[in-house]
């Protein structure tokens, strides 16, 4: 559930944006009109009163706001990570003998014979994102590729010439 967050306009001063959090306390932001950020803690047994309060520069805003979104996102990937068991993600370099060099991609038919899928080739410090399957494989080329460990294993062969993919 998403937590609610509460804007107060403070004439004078600027705007303050109130939250409370599952614990039961109440934290917020003070955003002044000349750009200076407080963090307040409020009391617990005084709603009305500030138990800490903590001037933020720009870069410590910053950096407070990195740290708390990194680890939102860390934890939603750890969740995605969860229900995705088994789906793997690996770069696999086309080797200079490969049959598919100056081929369009669609030629491989890695999706149909593998189950995995071809999502970014990577070329020369480039990242080419959904590749159509008219787009040509040259030397040097990585494909970045998504499927379970059979399906990667497949990719891997069917690039390396082998029969197996």
């Amino acid at each position: 559930m998403r937590a609610r967050v509460e804007q107060t306009a403070l004439p004078g001063i600027g705007v303050r944006h109130d939250m409370m959090t599952e614990s039961g306390r109440r934290l917020g932001v003070v955003s002044h009109r000349n750009g200076r950020r407080d963090l307040v803690l409020y009391d617990s047994d005084d709603p009305d009163g500030s138990a800490a309060d903590v001037p933020l520069t720009d870069d410590e805003a910053a950096a407070l706001a990195d740290i708390l979104g990194a680890s939102l996102i860390l934890g939603q990937l750890s969740g995605l990570r969860e229900q995705a068991a088994g789906l793997l993600t690996e770069q696999i370099a086309i080797p200079t003998s490969s049959t598919y060099l100056n081929r369009p991609m669609g030629e491989a038919k890695v999706r149909t014979r593998t189950g995995a899928s071809i999502v970014a080739i990577l070329r020369a410090g480039e990242v080419i994102v959904s590749p159509s399957p008219t787009f040509r494989f040259a030397a040097g080329d990585v494909v970045v590729v998504v499927g379970n460990r059979r399906g990667l294993d497949g990719v891997n062969a069917i690039f390396a010439g082998d029969s197996a993919g």
